[in-house]
């Protein structure tokens, strides 16, 4: 089936990532994990961005491109959990460092596997050359829009 070369890449990346997280949801839920998909990332990004010692929650949010607010919606629902602690940053004792507790090393493993099963459904039929180019694209596209502000007013101003 040849692309519709006329539709939108950034539309269909977009319709791509909320089907996605759609099927995400719901195999989480059919795997009886009580967490949404934003929590489950949120773990997840908690436990493999942080050094030993933590994320801090700024740059969590960062890495996640969520507004602080959402995030903390995540994070307490996590905490009360007892999937995540918040502790003290020892560098700035006005910010917290976010780590899982040992309680969540099984819920990882459980997300991780939810996660492989989406995602090999999703590409399922996808040669291993089109999974590799489809990556290089999206992280080539990822690194070039990351400092998107500056990039944005740059095309801007040359229309």
């Amino acid at each position: 089936m040849p692309a519709d070369l006329h539709q939108p890449l950034g539309f269909l990346i977009v319709d791509v990532a909320r089907l996605l997280r759609r099927d995400f949801d719901a195999a989480l839920d059919a795997a009886g994990l009580d967490l949404t998909a934003g929590e489950a990332r949120a773990l997840l990004r908690c436990a493999h961005h942080g050094t030993g010692q933590g994320i801090r929650q700024s740059q969590l949010a960062e890495v996640m491109s969520l507004e602080p607010m959402t995030l903390v919606g995540y994070l307490d629902r996590l905490e009360k959990a007892g999937l995540i602690g918040r502790f003290p940053d020892p560098s700035d004792r006005r910010a917290k460092l976010i780590r899982p507790l040992p309680a969540a090393a099984a819920v990882i493993d459980r997300i991780e596997a939810v996660a492989g099963a989406v995602r090999a459904g999703a590409t399922a039929g996808m040669s291993a050359e089109a999974l590799g180019a489809t990556r290089q694209v999206l992280e080539h596209m990822q690194q070039r829009l990351a400092g998107g502000e500056a990039r944005a007013r740059d095309a801007a101003a040359a229309l």
